[in-house]
């Protein structure tokens, strides 16, 4: 078969030999520029969590696994302190129950009554352990280098959206179902339904505590979510750029953030369930 280009002039068959020697240029250069996209190390950022396998068609992700794990050591802890108590404290034990006292006396105080302590302590402890040590366990030397199928073995959970989501959920159906125990489903169904042609300023602020109620979920869960999350970007991003000197002062600050933020969740809860269990203003109120 006769080459075409033999037909056309020398200066077009050298014009259309140029542009194939561009050509190949180019899917040279763009085959390099993704190579070496695929061996450069870089800053790895992923919000959503990473999937490692499933199980019964289940997804299972890295922050799942660490939230095995954080329950795995919140219960060997307990089981350990539990083999250690005695009946003459020693300081460490002292230190415990002063604490455990301070904080117990706290909620007592808040919700005015020791037995609503009693059942909501356990609760609210629970739910600062699971948010503090989840926040703490990716500082621990070497977590970060675990890996399974080339992702991450651990990951913080609170950096998903799904955990604190499901800790939010879990808090408010407490509340809600707490107040409809406290002071019944009509007293506690009138603090958000008001008659308007009765009490117009009533129903207004009837739906806005109503609107509020349903917002929480939101609120707690994308609290914890955003700022956990942030802080794990910054330090990837300087420990990326500046490796030896910034990292430890921001991840300091980090640690005292992961307990803020457990607090005030636990906090928050706390103060909802308060909340909840309060009698309903009357009409006068509203009007004063």
């Amino acid at each position: 078969m006769p080459d075409i280009t033999e037909s056309f002039p020398s200066g077009v068959a050298g014009h259309m030999a140029h542009l194939g020697e561009v050509g190949s240029v180019e899917e040279t250069a763009a085959h390099a520029f993704e190579t070496a996209a695929q061996t450069e190390p870089g800053i790895h950022v992923a919000i959503a969590a990473e999937k490692l396998g499933e199980f019964l068609g289940i997804p299972i992700t890295n922050t799942l696994v660490t939230s095995w794990v954080v329950i795995a050591i919140l219960v060997i802890a307990a089981l350990l302190l539990r083999d250690k108590l005695r009946l003459i404290p020693g300081r460490f034990q002292t230190l415990i129950e002063a604490m455990v006292e301070f904080v117990y006396d706290y909620v007592a105080e808040t919700l005015g009554s020791r037995e609503y302590a009693r059942k909501f302590f356990p609760l609210l402890m629970t739910i600062f352990l699971f948010i503090f040590v989840g926040n703490m366990i990716h500082f621990l030397p070497g977590i970060g280098s675990l890996e399974f199928m080339n992702e991450p073995f651990l990951r913080a959970p609170n950096t998903d959206l799904t955990t604190p989501l499901v800790l939010a959920i879990i808090s408010f159906f407490v509340i809600e179902v707490t107040g409809i125990l406290a002071i019944g489903v009509a007293k506690y169904a009138s603090k958000f339904l008001v008659n308007p042609l009765r009490d117009p300023i009533g129903a207004a602020v009837g739906c806005i505590e109503l609107i509020g109620e349903l917002v929480r979920v939101v609120s707690l869960s994308f609290r914890l979510f955003g700022n956990i999350l942030a802080g794990e970007i910054i330090i990837a991003v300087a420990t990326y750029f500046v490796p030896y000197f910034l990292p430890v002062p921001l991840m300091m600050f980090e640690i005292f953030i992961g307990f803020l933020q457990a607090a005030i969740f636990a906090l928050l809860t706390l103060f909802f369930i308060k909340l909840a269990i309060m009698e309903p203003h009357s009409g006068k109120a509203h009007a004063h």
